[in-house]
């Protein structure tokens, strides 16, 4: 479990978990909190980390530690920071560095004038006060993934849940409307666990200039649906049963376990929306920093589980129910709100027309499925 001292401006990342205390990989999370300026325009704030290695994961000295550096001095930059946005946390993660008990001293810096000594000068503000602080240093993929206001675990727990509560609510109404529950059942994990490579494999594709691992890389809910649905259509032949009512007894589950994985976003610090000054902000990280941003993951939450009500709805009273029509008309429905919220996103998108193409091919799909869905 994370823990950050929130009275000091400055805390290091801390786990209680003495089991990776003296693992190979070992890093350190500093965390720097500060008061966004109370208007103007957005500016940039730099803060000067240095670090010293009090004690070994032994508890011997400093100079008896093996591996990895005894000293650091960087400089963490975050720009654009929005006046009036209120209390602001800058994690940074300092890698290759020796175990132990580490001293940190953060100080606020902008650009020394041209032939200066330094590079650098200390801010003398209120808001950007230094400070110091001390704490161990832990497993090097958990201080990557913690911040202020994230969870470790929170996004494949809810992501888990939802997954549970579609099967659930997918297996009642299969027994309503007389499908074969069982093969049904599996069907639907085997599909998900497609969906998920599918996902995987999306990501990867749209997001190519990150650079990053593609183990550590997202996930991307459009690859999940296409490949979930497509393993779905193909395993009703497969295992003969009727596609259209197999699809439409999905579709209110498949929104439901939407709705609840996005809050796993929101804790996981994934998915976020861009920093805000709005009082109807809500204070969230993207594991970096820690800002009040627009709820984008709580605004899809909201509309992935209002159109999972209508779906369910319409299993159970309109006429062109078993048609797969539900499915359709509510992925369309699905995709059309995302792509709405999609430029309340922190990160751009990757694409320069696959927004409009969606929206129109989404509006298309929604009109042509829900006139025969509703009039039967």
């Amino acid at each position: 479990m994370a823990r950050h001292a929130l009275p000091s401006p400055v805390a290091i990342t801390e786990l209680s978990c003495s089991p990776l205390e003296n693992t190979d990989q070992q890093s350190l999370g500093v965390t720097y909190w500060f008061d966004a300026e109370p208007a103007g325009e957005p500016y940039t704030l730099n803060v000067h980390l240095r670090g010293r290695l009090k004690s070994g994961a032994d508890g011997e000295g400093a100079s008896s530690t093996p591996g990895g550096r005894t000293e650091f001095a960087v400089t963490s930059t975050l720009e654009k920071v929005l006046p009036g946005s209120g209390r602001i946390a800058v994690t940074t993660r300092i890698p290759d560095v020796a175990p132990g008990q580490w001293e940190v001293v953060a100080t606020p810096v902008r650009p020394a004038p041209a032939g200066a000594p330094s590079p650098w000068m200390e801010v003398r503000d209120p808001l950007l006060p230094r400070a110091a602080t001390s704490g161990r240093t832990a497993f090097s993929p958990f201080v990557g993934a913690l911040a202020p206001g994230v969870r470790l675990g929170a996004w494949p727990a809810l992501v888990g849940t939802g997954f549970v509560l579609a099967l659930v609510l997918q297996s009642i109404l299969a027994r309503q409307v007389g499908l074969a529950g069982p093969r049904l059942f599996l069907l639907t994990v085997i599909a998900s666990a497609l969906g998920l490579a599918g996902a995987k494999l999306y990501y990867l594709l749209t997001h190519r200039r990150e650079g990053r691992s593609p183990v550590t890389q997202g996930l991307s809910v459009q690859g999940f649906v296409i490949t979930t649905v497509a393993t779905l259509v193909a395993g009703t032949f497969l295992l003969d049963l009727p596609l259209g009512t197999s699809l439409d007894v999905t579709a209110p589950g498949l929104l439901l376990a939407m709705a609840v994985g996005r809050l796993g976003c929101l804790f996981g610090g994934c998915c976020v929306g861009r920093p805000t000054s709005s009082r109807w902000g809500v204070w969230s990280s993207d594991r970096r920093v820690g800002v009040r941003r627009i709820p984008v993951q709580l605004l899809e939450s909201g509309f992935s589980a209002a159109l999972g009500a209508l779906a369910l709805l319409a299993v159970l009273t309109a006429p062109g129910v078993g048609s797969g029509l539900v499915l359709v008309a509510t992925v369309a429905a699905y995709v059309l709100g995302r792509q709405v919220l999609f430029p309340l996103r922190s990160i751009p998108r990757a694409t320069a027309h696959g927004r409009v193409v969606s929206l129109v091919a989404a509006a298309v799909a929604l009109v042509a499925s829900l006139g025969p869905l509703l009039l039967g």
